[in-house]
């Protein structure tokens, strides 16, 4: 259904990145994807996605730190493909300490990867969808866009930031054809959860299916994880003309946590 769409994903090359992108190209769209490394690795992902679904996929490094990067990633896809139609913004980090004990460069590093990197890229990449008169940007806010958490400042206002910047892009460009949303997820089961289910693991001392139930997931009604297949379905949607009409709203998909 996006067949001949090209989209950006940026830290895609594992999680939910990777899983939105196989998604995009699943569904025929050409795809970049991004991190700030440069190896052969890298390159193997891109294509593995266009052998898997008979699609254009490439690599740009691009460390979604820097603003000059954020935007030249626009301007190397556009040069590949001819233009962007799809922008995902995902990369994000994470740390964890009470506000007083926050270091300063963790909490500068987050915003700058987790708000002002979709901020920038955005930037860069409307003027293109507007011309075209059709664009999607889906921005990978979380749970924590529209809750709180003890001892997660910075994610959390950089989540609650990317909501807002959501909202504000999609009022800019109602009526123009392009859309912008955020998908909220809950836990989803990544390598970097399995690392908190580890580390709460060895706090309690419970076993892992406990420390599941009774941990990490004690905030998701469901106790249930959301898998990085149903992100991607999720942005697939959006990015599709069955959700031409859903702009500057934010789609949950966190096994209840954000009714409560």
């Amino acid at each position: 259904m996006l067949t001949g769409k090209t989209a950006i994903v940026t830290g895609s090359t594992s999680g939910i990145g990777l899983a939105t992108a196989n998604a995009l190209a699943a569904r025929g769209c050409n795809v970049v994807i991004n991190s700030f490394s440069d190896g052969k690795e890298d390159h193997a992902i891109a294509a593995d996605i266009a052998a898997k679904h008979g699609v254009e996929s490439v690599y740009v490094k691009a460390d979604m730190s820097k603003p000059e990067e954020c935007r030249a990633l626009i301007e190397k896809a556009a040069a590949r493909f001819g233009g962007v139609d799809i922008l995902v913004n995902n990369a994000g980090i994470q740390y964890v300490a009470p506000v007083d004990e926050f270091p300063i460069d963790k909490w500068n590093a987050i915003i700058a990867i987790n708000l002002s990197s979709a901020f920038h890229v955005s930037a860069a990449a409307i003027p293109m969808m507007r011309d075209a008169g059709w664009g999607r940007i889906v921005n990978i806010a979380s749970a924590h866009g529209l809750r709180a958490s003890p001892n997660k400042s910075a994610y959390v206002a950089a989540k609650h930031g990317v909501v807002g910047l959501t909202k504000t892009i999609a009022l800019e460009l109602a009526g123009k054809g392009v859309t912008c949303n955020a998908v909220c997820p809950g836990f989803v089961l990544t390598p970097l959860v399995e690392t908190q289910i580890e580390d709460r693991m060895r706090e309690t001392g419970f076993d892992r299916d406990r420390t599941i139930r009774e941990v990490i997931l004690q905030k998701q009604p469901s106790r249930e994880f959301a898998t990085i297949d149903q992100i991607g379905a999720s942005v697939a949607f959006l990015c599709s003309e069955d959700a031409a009409q859903i702009t500057g709203t934010t789609l949950s998909v966190d096994g209840g946590w954000t009714a409560q």
